[in-house]
């Protein structure tokens, strides 16, 4: 593993006292100061004192050059969560700007959201539009995130899988987005580490061991190169060979099914320069020497990285006949693609032409994702579809098209015409017909390659339909033919959501008349905060709320008014057939109706009993029985969050017990919720260990999350809760698996 350069404070306050303005250093000072002073009793989990973190975050950003202000946040990034100190302290002490990059990446902790992936959601949501505000937020982010993966071995093995590969879905991908290489390199190779450490140490071993063979190859082609170059005088030129990095390599072994032999280019041949011209001559002056591999050379330059890199790539046959990537760029060019965005902090004060396009054009890309992320949010329904539509969107391989104009558009890879459309304008793919791909005519489910030139076909009668939500990859265009659709058949899904909350409300048993007044609608709108009534009733016509869910709410109160004159006469029932309803008063020898349920309750034996399937709670158990409407008494594990709002309702719920707690039959089912590392074989190794401790198997299934993980849903017959805990602990003893769960349906 590499070895990180680890910052004293006084260290980092040189690096910003080279490069920082006078006023800028002494708030640096400041900030470094109180900061001490406000972690001075805390210690990080490897035990540590807990300055030393936002000492090396503050090194970091001052490697990329940040400004003053970046640093500042840097020292404080944590002060706001773990400290007394808040945002207000910050402000007043280095002003808004200050307070602001904290805010943006402090996280929501004084919200506690049920679901932890709805606070993780929502806490990447929060950051990503401050960083809209300021992109000077995500490098601070960026910064922490990067030491606190160096410092991940001080975790538990669960944590630390569950941070890398956060970091490989998220904020990987937002650095190469930002142009950032000389972060995103090492996060992918450091969640590689912890999410496939075998393949990692592997990977490494094997490069080691081809290391002399390597720089042998490297320094043939260094020397040739530069002997190449003498040849055309140009002056101030720089060649050397960089080993690729091990994320890299294992993502050629993964996507390729390569084996480590069949991977040549295990490094790679840089060149710098002082020109673009000069980076163009050496370009000639390689491939006269050595012969291009068809398809393999891109011109970054003319046609730069939407996070602003550029460069030239080729590979040519190299020394040995082995392939042998060249990447010639010029120095400026170089910074912009180690630091990216961060560039521009770097880069202000300089004047040079180069330069300034190179940053110009970048801050441009960044402004498209920016822009892109806040239609998102304008679009998004709740957290999690904001940070799959990032996801979707964003973070994925990209296209690029040209209009006939020639203006760049650039799509997430798998777009087709549709998408395109959209992306140029909303009027333009509200009226699209057809395209053409490089002058031909090709159908709306094409598939754009980089390169193409996609002319848009339009007719001011054309509107979109329903098929077209099939053909778009991007949410922009999906969301944008929703909205359509629904302005245009407003009317006619108003008509069909009163339809079918009719429908359902006639099919449970309700008369219709006593539930659908407009004033009722109204209120459920209100609850669902759906606008009107004919929002709500237009959202269920067209598919977005479900005709059960407003039956629920209109029905709620007189359901739970008929529920409590239920249970009130089912209690006085129990009271006076088999006294108070508590577990001391319950006899085995009162077994419920229901021979099949092993429960019993206050030795009464004329309730129907049976188990929830929500929770499928099984002998051995802590369970409680709920009284429903109609269908005797349902009984729940205790800590079913279904029963959560009915503990609170004493008057609902009555105690129950196993009849035989240790279970003789080996049929009540129980379901599980497996998460496992995506590797060669893992579902037939889940289905012996799951044999081994159980012949009945009722159902499996599984399937590949968007973060890379495996879950598998597996329905067991079981006897008791002493036999499924065994086969929990079976499953998690295996290396690959990340947890089992049982499944509340």
């Amino acid at each position: 593993m590499t070895k990180h350069k680890e910052y004293k404070a006084n260290e980092v306050l040189e690096m910003v006292g080279d490069y920082l303005p006078e006023d800028q250093i002494k708030a640096v000072h400041e900030a470094y100061n109180w900061a001490n002073e406000l972690h001075k009793e805390q210690k990080r989990q490897s035990g540590i004192p807990y300055i030393a973190h936002p000492i090396q975050v503050a090194g970091i950003l001052a490697e990329l050059k940040m400004d003053g202000p970046t640093i500042v946040a840097g020292f404080l990034h944590d002060i706001v969560e773990d400290t007394p100190v808040t945002l207000e302290d910050v402000s007043d002490k280095f002003g808004p700007i200050v307070a602001r990059i904290v805010d943006g990446v402090t996280k929501i902790s004084k919200i506690k959201y049920q679901d932890s992936k709805v606070q993780l959601a929502e806490n990447h949501r929060k950051l990503l539009l401050a960083m809209a505000k300021d992109i000077r937020v995500i490098i601070v982010k960026l910064a922490d995130r990067l030491h606190n993966m160096r410092t991940l071995d001080a975790l538990r093995p669960d944590k630390q899988r569950r941070i890398a590969q956060e970091t490989l879905s998220i904020y990987a991908p937002l650095t190469d987005r930002l142009g950032i290489s000389a972060i995103k390199w090492e996060l992918e190779d450091l969640s590689l580490l912890y999410l496939e450490p075998d393949a990692y140490h592997k990977i490494a071993s094997m490069m080691d061991m081809k290391r002399d063979e390597r720089l042998e190859v490297i320094q043939e082609a260094v020397d040739k190169i530069e002997a190449s170059i003498d040849e055309l005088h140009i002056e101030d030129v720089s060649v050397y060979g960089r080993p690729k990095h091990i994320y890299s390599i294992y993502r050629k072994l993964v996507d390729k099914h390569k084996s480590f032999d069949e991977i040549y280019d295990l490094s790679a041949i840089r060149v710098l320069t002082e020109s673009i011209p000069d980076t163009y001559a050496v370009l000639g002056a390689i491939h006269a020497h050595w012969k291009p591999l068809p398809g393999r050379f891109k011109d970054y330059i003319a046609l730069p990285k939407p996070n602003g890199y550029q460069s030239l790539h080729t590979t040519v046959i190299g020394p040995g006949g082995r392939p042998l990537e060249v990447q010639i760029r010029t120095y400026r060019m170089h910074q912009v693609a180690e630091f990216g965005v961060a560039a521009h902090w770097a880069y202000k004060k300089n004047k040079g032409s180069d330069q300034q396009a190179n940053v110009s054009d970048q801050s441009e890309q960044v402004l498209n994702m920016i822009q892109g992320i806040l239609e998102f949010q304008e679009s998004a329904e709740d957290a999690q579809d904001f940070m799959d539509s990032v996801q979707t969107d964003l973070f994925v391989d990209r296209v690029y098209a040209f209009s006939p104009a020639g203006d760049v558009y650039e799509l997430a890879a798998g777009a087709g015409p549709l998408d395109m459309a959209f992306a140029i304008h909303s009027n333009v793919g509200a009226h699209t017909t057809g395209a053409k791909a490089n002058g031909r005519i090709v159908p709306l489910d094409y598939r754009i390659q980089n390169g193409d030139i996609i002319e848009i076909l339009t007719s001011p009668n054309a509107q979109p339909s329903r098929d077209w939500l099939d053909l778009v990859k991007t949410r922009k265009a999906r969301h944008k033919i929703k909205s359509s659709l629904k302005k245009r058949d407003r009317a006619d899904n108003i008509q069909s959501g009163l339809d079918a909350v009719s429908k359902e409300l006639f099919d449970q048993g309700y008369d219709v008349n006593n539930f659908i007044s407009d004033e009722q609608l109204q209120a459920v709108a209100d609850t669902f905060q759906s606008g009107t009534k004919d929002d709500l009733l237009a959202a269920v016509g067209y598919g977005d709320v479900t005709r059960l869910a407003v039956v629920r709410e209109l029905t709620k109160a007189y359901r739970e008014e008929l529920e409590a004159k239920e249970a009130e006469e089912l209690q006085k029932r129990l009271l006076e057939e088999g006294g108070a309803i508590k577990k001391e008063n319950i006899q085995v020898k009162g077994k419920s109706q229901n021979p099949d349920s092993d429960v019993v309750i206050a030795g009464i034996d004329s309730l129907l009993v049976y188990l929830a399937h929500c929770c499928t709670p099984v002998p051995g158990d802590t369970v409680t029985g709920y009284i429903t409407q109609g269908r005797g008494v349902a009984v729940h594990r205790f800590d079913c969050p279904n029963i959560h709002s009915a503990q609170k309702a004493g008057e609902r719920l009555v105690d129950v017990v196993w009849a035989d707690p240790n279970g003789q039959r080996p049929d009540y089912t129980a379901d599980l919720t497996i998460h496992a590392e995506n590797e060669p074989g893992i579902l037939n190794t889940l289905l012996k260990s799951l044999n081994s401790k159980t012949r009945f198997i009722k159902e499996i299934n599984g399937h590949v999350t968007r973060s890379g993980m495996v879950q598998v849903q597996a329905s067991l017959g079981v006897s008791n809760l002493a036999q499924l805990n065994g086969i929990i602990d079976s499953l998690s003893a295996h290396h690959s698996v990340y947890d089992v769960k049982r499944t509340i349906h």
